[in-house]
């Protein structure tokens, strides 16, 4: 009697254990997104306090040493913090809003430091494919992250199909939002001209991020039933991201020394006129 006594004893403590730990790391997801939100807030309200009142389309913190900048570039740290400002408070919350709604759910049961990795890539793709296939457009907001939020659905889904409920549904109204969304910003980009002083959508960082979330998706998310293909996607997914991350830093790194030669020697030529001019 005692014997069953203690076993029952042990056998509570053991999913008391259980139930504590699982407690634990439960409140610890979300974090990061939830604490990344907070801080878009306070640069945004940051920002309308100090350049006047926010409006839908601004303003747009043109001086800020975040934004990205393609005549920067080679202030490094504006590839991946421009996320933290945006160009008025229909942009700030309309990301706001799908990246803790498609994000959220990803980050409770993948962990922050994972969800984080992800996000973080597509904001460094977003910048990163902008410079080589848009150079002339600048950039704010975080939507290269919100894209590879969406994109990370699908590599979930690729990885954990058969533990998953209405997989391909949940497939379906990503694609379809993202389909709508990234229409929107290609007609935006092309088929209407901006106001004076108004952001130009850049779908491009839209196509990286997600580009970004897909294959980084399918390198650090959680693999619940591991195949031996699904280990050859891996590859892949490394082989591409590294490939194209690769590509874009060398194109700036080039094309940055190439301005920088051609300012030097039109300023060389300007002052070789200039003496000239005046008999030196």
């Amino acid at each position: 009697m005692a014997t069953g006594n203690a076993s029952q004893t042990s056998l509570i403590i053991v999913v008391a254990s259980i139930v504590r730990i699982r407690q634990q790391h439960t409140s610890s997801n979300g974090r990061f997104l939830r604490s990344f939100s907070c801080s878009q807030l306070g640069f945004f309200v940051y920002h309308s306090l100090t350049l006047g009142p926010a409006d839908p389309a601004g303003p747009v913190p043109i001086d800020s040493m975040f934004i990205y900048r393609p005549d920067k570039r080679q202030e490094v740290w504006r590839f991946l913090f421009y996320m933290v400002l945006h160009a008025g408070w229909f942009h700030l919350g309309f990301n706001l809003i799908i990246q803790l709604l498609v994000g959220l759910p990803l980050e409770m049961v993948h962990g922050s430091a994972r969800i984080g990795c992800v996000y973080l890539a597509g904001v460094l793709a977003g910048s990163l494919g902008t410079s080589v296939f848009d150079p002339e457009v600048y950039l704010v907001g975080a939507s290269g992250g919100v894209y590879a939020l969406l994109a990370a659905h699908l590599a979930n889904v690729m990885l954990n199909y058969r533990n998953m409920q209405y997989g391909v549904l949940r497939l379906l109204a990503i694609f379809l939002f993202a389909s709508c969304d990234v229409g929107f910003a290609i007609y935006s980009r092309y088929a209407v001209e901006p106001a004076s002083g108004a952001p130009t959508v850049s779908y491009v960082a839209h196509l990286t991020g997600a580009l970004a979330g897909l294959t980084i998706g399918l390198l650090v998310l959680k693999n619940f039933e591991q195949k031996l293909h699904e280990q050859l996607l891996w590859w892949v997914a490394l082989g591409v991201y590294a490939a194209c991350t690769i590509f874009a830093i060398v194109f700036n790194l080039l094309n940055t020394v190439t301005v920088q030669r051609l300012e030097e020697e039109s300023e060389e030529v300007f002052k070789q006129h200039l003496f000239t001019n005046f008999g030196f």
